[in-house]
């Protein structure tokens, strides 16, 4: 096991360690959630990290140690902390747990212990100058659509100029600036068939604007609010655009507020809590404006973390949030009034493929007809989707119901791509690893179109695919497909052949 103190370090004392630890952990929630593993290994082999090299301390029961550890008031070393880092928070461990430990709520608090370290005795050692700067740059970029779409220019004329394909084989670039190569890899630009072999199928799409209200076709059977995202609004508006299309032809009245921004899934999974709490904050004052009955959500990370604001937003008994205040709206900004606003957005939450599902069941099934949609579809389940929303059947159900569509399952269907919020940039050795094993699981299924419900998953998928030799599936998002089959356009319109 790793140790946990700083080598040649002596230990402090014992009252030193009990404030640590009530600083990282003040109401003791962490400790009596730490406390519910009883070691029983369930979780290793379903964890990515532990399949790729097979370390204690990268699985889930080896970083409950480590966490349990900084929690009774030691500190940990830069090398404890970098098997935090490694964990994708894929949370097929939460689903594999007999005991039903909440490893969810350990690993992102143990996130924050490095990215907003609490007052008083360090956990462990302070990230470096690099490591910072390229966070920064992270979530100064991915957060905000207009910034992550004037970078999207830049990016698409390297790849242009092959200088991804040049970053990927070079090992110097990977080595030397690893989260840049990545970027440039994982960034869809090129369109379909102009790769001579392994072309990239993911689709770049031009800027779709969307009206801020789409109208039902035909009976009105609900009226909904849609979230459009960061990623998927900047790289796959499409998608966007093919969910509202969906949505009203199923007798929806589609809402659109032009004033959302990001929900801050990103930065809560990333340890970044305030940041996250402030876009939430900011989400759930657009929705309320809204007036609408369900929120639908087409990005499985966006809608696990939005179906989590109450537990983002709590604070403490007694305790009152840092930006507790009267909202822009005018209504109650305390934490008891942000209580109950965030119990009544999150209630609203749906995964496009869960509100469908639901609609369905209360009014009797599809109101839009399917036309044949003949191609053989591999459907990949987002960690977000099936872990952390538990989502499994409702997609497969809406893919079978397609006439001349065939379903196939992913072999080791349950294993995380590689793509986890931002970890393919910040882990990008093994995320190309995950990603090389899923193209694999892919191929293997004879598949002539891969479905993801979850925008990083897509473009992981996708350039996973394109590095490997022959003419690779495609990349879709369930909402394409079901807008393909209401449409009545060709399997060549999402397959690119």
């Amino acid at each position: 096991m790793t140790a946990p103190a700083r080598g040649g370090d002596p230990t402090p004392p014992r009252e030193n360690r009990d404030a640590a630890g009530s600083a990282l952990d003040p109401t003791g929630e962490l400790r009596a959630t730490a406390s519910d593993c009883v070691h029983c290994g369930f979780c290793l082999p379903v964890c990515p990290t532990y399949q790729l090299w097979g370390e204690e301390m990268d699985s889930p029961r080896g970083r409950i140690h480590l966490m349990t550890q900084a929690l009774a008031g030691a500190q940990l070393t830069e090398e404890a902390f970098t098997h935090v880092d490694r964990c994708l928070g894929c949370m097929a461990c939460v689903t594999a747990c007999p005991s039903g430990v909440r490893y969810d709520r350990l690993i992102e608090a143990a996130r924050t212990w490095t990215e907003e370290p609490p007052p008083g005795p360090s956990p462990g050692p302070a990230r470096s100058l690099r490591e910072r700067a390229v966070r920064a740059a992270i979530f100064a970029t991915f957060p905000y659509p207009r910034r992550l779409r004037a970078l999207s220019g830049p990016l698409r004329g390297a790849q242009r100029a092959r200088l991804d394909r040049l970053a990927g084989r070079s090992r110097a670039a990977r080595r030397l600036a690893p989260e840049l190569s990545s970027a440039l890899r994982l960034a869809p630009g090129q369109p379909a068939g102009s790769r001579p072999s392994g072309r990239r199928a993911v689709l770049p799409g031009r800027r779709v604007f969307l009206p801020d209200r789409v109208p039902a076709r035909g009976k009105r059977r609900a009226v909904v609010g849609m979230l459009t995202g960061c990623v998927q609004q900047v790289f796959f508006p499409q998608v966007n655009a093919a969910t509202a299309r969906v949505l009203a032809a199923e007798g929806c009245d589609v809402i659109i507020p032009s004033a959302q921004g990001c929900c801050g899934a990103l930065s809560l999974h990333s340890g970044r809590v305030s940041e996250a709490a402030g876009f939430a904050r900011r989400t759930i004052a657009t929705f309320e404006q809204a007036g609408v009955d369900a929120i639908v959500v087409n990005s499985a990370g966006c809608g696990s973390a939005m179906k989590e604001y109450g537990a983002l937003l709590a604070d403490p008994p007694g305790a009152r949030h840092d930006s507790a205040r009267q909202d822009s709206a005018g209504q109650d900004g305390t934490v008891a009034g942000w209580a109950a606003r965030t119990a009544a957005i999150s209630g609203k939450v749906r995964d496009l493929s869960e509100f469908l599902a639901e609609l369905y069941g209360q009014s009797g099934g599809p109101q839009a007809a399917r036309h044949e949609l003949p191609v053989r579809v591999a459907y990949h389940d987002a960690c977000h989707l099936a872990h952390a929303q538990r989502i499994r059947q409702q997609p497969r159900d809406l893919l079978q119901a397609i006439p001349g569509l065939e379903l196939a399952e992913v072999g080791d269907g349950a294993t995380c791509c590689g793509s986890a919020g931002v970890y393919n940039l910040l882990q990008p050795e093994a995320a190309r690893e995950l990603g090389e094993r899923k193209a694999a699981a892919v191929r293997a299924t004879g598949a002539a179109l891969v479905v993801s419900a979850n925008p990083g998953c897509s473009l992981q998928i996708a350039a996973a695919l394109a590095d490997t030799d022959g003419t690779a599936p495609a990349v879709a998002h369930i909402a394409d497909v079901l807008d393909a089959s209401i449409r009545g356009r060709p399997a060549a319109a999402l397959t690119g052949s």
